[in-house]
């Protein structure tokens, strides 16, 4: 077996199948965003690995999905537990992999949130009832069960939590599984494999193979045994999903980009909006669910970006360990160029940055400032097409009327957030807003009994609550004569 140390963690670099440790002859290297230091050479899955994860998860599939509810929610919850009590541990491995902010992941919306994705499906698997329909003559039974095999694509831009909402529900539902983890940051993914050993989970339930979309990815979306497929990422590689899944006529679910709005009215709290504008920038920007487009009432347009400006100040961009950073580098380099060619482009076209602009420093590091640009053409590339990384744009609305059409004006639909003091304001604008959640007054906040999802190129269906147990559960109904 081979492993890595990270931070003092000793994380294995080898795939999990069917309750043991797989090496591959070939591997890739894995290097921390930081300081571009190579934390581990991971084993890089082919064929082989696929075929050997298909059939482990295919041939555990029945048991697990006749396993009574009471014994999967308490390996839910077990899971839960172990996680909790290692937060630390993925703390420090998350951070180094993916380069986000050590103090995030070590508070409670870090690692333990986490983590309570599983003691949530337990609790709702416990509390869940079949639906019953009754009329003067027949009786109809509502049963859900596992649907089979399943494969989760994963991101690399909040590993364990965006695992969590795939594994938890597909877990509970009674679905087997085989989960491909990002290549830029497998880490917190094998040690999960640990965590489900060790709570019980029965070999061949959880499978995690490591390697390429490509290659490994593209394997396991096109086999016939596979029931369902999950994947959180591009609109383009979800078409090539979809494409590689329609001759096996199988499911998906996918969670993709936004372009969102903030909207932030006349009568708004300027120092809360102020201050969610700055949370926009979480993650280094690297957050499908950002209101990356700053939509401002004219009236208060030049303080909001005065007050914004001055808010910055200070704002500190640096290594992740620091506990007085607030944001950490972006992910590869790939990320980096794409990010700056954005805003470079943006630049030439005539927008200004208010502040930011570019590189931090211009040393091969992969630390961007906090962009902030305004003087943009309505259906430029900069206010249409996601970023993925710490650039806001800012524009002025004259009416609510404009305010909506300037919100709804790209083909993503993932969320709106919007500030008013004006509850029927309020009401009347999120009825119109094309989004699959929309914030009023708050932002990135869900119980994960409710869904979350997009419109248009923000996916297709919802994680969370009974919409998971839909997509992972077969449904009959049973009719009986009276």
């Amino acid at each position: 077996m081979n492993f890595a140390h990270i931070d003092g963690v000793v994380v294995s670099t080898d795939h999990w199948i069917n309750g043991e440790r797989i090496s591959s002859s070939r591997r890739f290297d894995d290097h921390s965003p930081t300081d571009g230091g190579l934390l581990a050479q991971i084993s890089r899955g082919t064929q082989t690995e696929a075929d050997l994860a298909l059939e482990a998860a295919a041939k555990a599939f029945p048991e697990w999905a006749a396993t009574p509810v009471s014994e999967r929610a308490k390996i839910l919850q077990r899971m839960h537990d172990l996680i909790v009590e290692r937060a630390d541990d993925f703390a420090r491995v998350e951070s180094a992999d993916q380069g986000g902010l050590l103090s995030y992941y070590l508070g409670e919306r870090g690692i333990r949130r986490s983590a309570s994705n599983y003691s949530a499906f337990a609790e709702m698997l416990l509390e869940r009832t079949d639906s019953t329909f009754v009329d003067s003559t027949f009786h109809n039974q509502v049963s859900l069960s596992g649907a089979g095999p399943v494969v989760l694509i994963n991101p690399w831009n909040g590993p364990l939590l965006l695992e969590s909402w795939k594994i938890a529900p597909a877990l509970a539902s009674g679905c087997s599984i085989v989960l491909k983890p990002s290549e830029w940051t497998p880490l917190t993914a094998s040690m999960l494999a640990d965590v489900s050993a060790e709570a019980g989970l029965p070999p061949g339930v959880l499978n995690i193979v490591q390697g390429f979309g490509e290659e490994i990815g593209a394997l396991l979306v096109s086999d016939p045994r596979v029931r369902r497929i999950s994947f959180t990422g591009s609109a383009a590689t979800a078409r090539a999903i979809a494409a590689a899944a329609a001759p096996n006529l199988t499911p998906c679910s996918f969670e993709l980009g936004g372009k969102s709005p903030l909207l932030i009215f006349e009568d708004a709290d300027l120092d809360i909006a102020v201050q969610t504008a700055k949370r926009q920038y979480s993650n280094a920007g690297q957050v499908c669910l950002i209101g990356s487009r700053l939509l401002i009432a004219e009236q208060v347009y030049e303080e909001f970006l005065d007050r914004f400006a001055r808010a910055m100040e200070g704002f500190v961009v640096g290594d992740p360990r620091d506990p007085t950073t607030d944001i950490g580098p972006l992910i590869h380099h790939e990320q980096f160029e794409r990010v700056d060619g954005f805003v470079q482009r943006a630049k030439a076209d005539g927008a200004r940055p208010v502040f930011g602009g570019g590189p931090l420093r211009d040393d091969g590091s992969l630390y961007y400032q906090p962009t902030l640009l305004v003087d943009m053409e309505d259906g430029s590339e900069i206010v249409t097409e996601e970023v993925f990384g710490p650039v806001l744009t800012a524009q002025s609305f004259a009416s609510e009327d404009e305010a909506i059409r300037m919100a709804n004006a790209t083909r993503y639909g993932l969320t709106a957030t919007l500030f008013t003091s004006d509850e029927q304001r309020a009401e009347r604008v999120a009825k119109q807003l094309d989004a699959g959640t929309v914030w009023v007054n708050c932002f990135w906040v869900r119980d994960l009994r409710a869904p979350f999802g997009g419109t248009g190129e923000s996916g297709i269906g919802r994680e969370g609550g009974e919409w998971s147990f839909d997509f992972y559960s077969e449904v009959k109904n049973t009719v009986t004569v009276k």
